[in-house]
């Protein structure tokens, strides 16, 4: 009697919780990608072109014989040294002020003091370590670090905003050894 009631009252439950409202079954989401792809793309080689217009004429404003790479870094040595160029894992010493493309002084060595770093090991802007191999010990440049290969984006959270060209003025001081 009990196993049959049992029964009952599973059946009972089981009928009722079938009778509910049928659930609609959804449909995947599909998102097509070029949608969000192709307005960014198209954004950031605006962002580019107005970028590389702002860096020509800042060079032309200065009268700046500078040497452009292909990633879009510039540098003029302006005083030769005449040591030995700076390498990969090299460990260099530098003197700098680096500021953005109207004058505003963002960082100084003079309030720092000279600074060290491995050559494409440490991690400083990508855009130096390509022009520090193209300096000798002893060498003075400027190099036109564009957003890409400098902050890009965020900036530094402090005092370079993003998006921003940075003008290094650097001394090559000294190239202390290999890592």
């Amino acid at each position: 009697m009990k196993l049959r009631t049992i029964i009952c009252i599973l059946f009972s439950l089981l009928a009722l919780s079938s009778c509910g409202p049928k659930k609609k079954k959804t449909q995947p989401v599909v998102i097509n990608y070029n949608e969000f792809v192709d307005p960014l793309e198209k954004k950031n080689k605006e962002l580019t072109k107005e970028e590389k217009r702002s860096i020509d004429s800042y060079v032309k404003r200065n009268h700046f014989d500078m040497i452009e790479t292909g990633t879009g870094v510039r540098y003029m040595i302006y005083e030769k040294g005449n040591g030995p160029s700076a390498n990969t894992r090299d460990i260099v010493l530098i003197d700098f002020d680096i500021k953005l493309l109207d004058g505003t002084i963002c960082y100084s060595s003079r309030q720092t003091g000279a600074e060290e770093f491995v050559v494409d090991y440490d991690n400083v802007e990508s855009g130096l370590h390509e022009a520090i191999k193209f300096m000798h010990k002893g060498d003075k440049a400027i190099i036109i670090i564009p957003s890409h290969r400098a902050f890009g984006l965020a900036g530094d959270q402090d005092r370079i905003p993003p998006l921003s060209t940075v003008v290094y003025n650097i001394h090559l001081l000294d190239i202390l050894k290999k890592k």
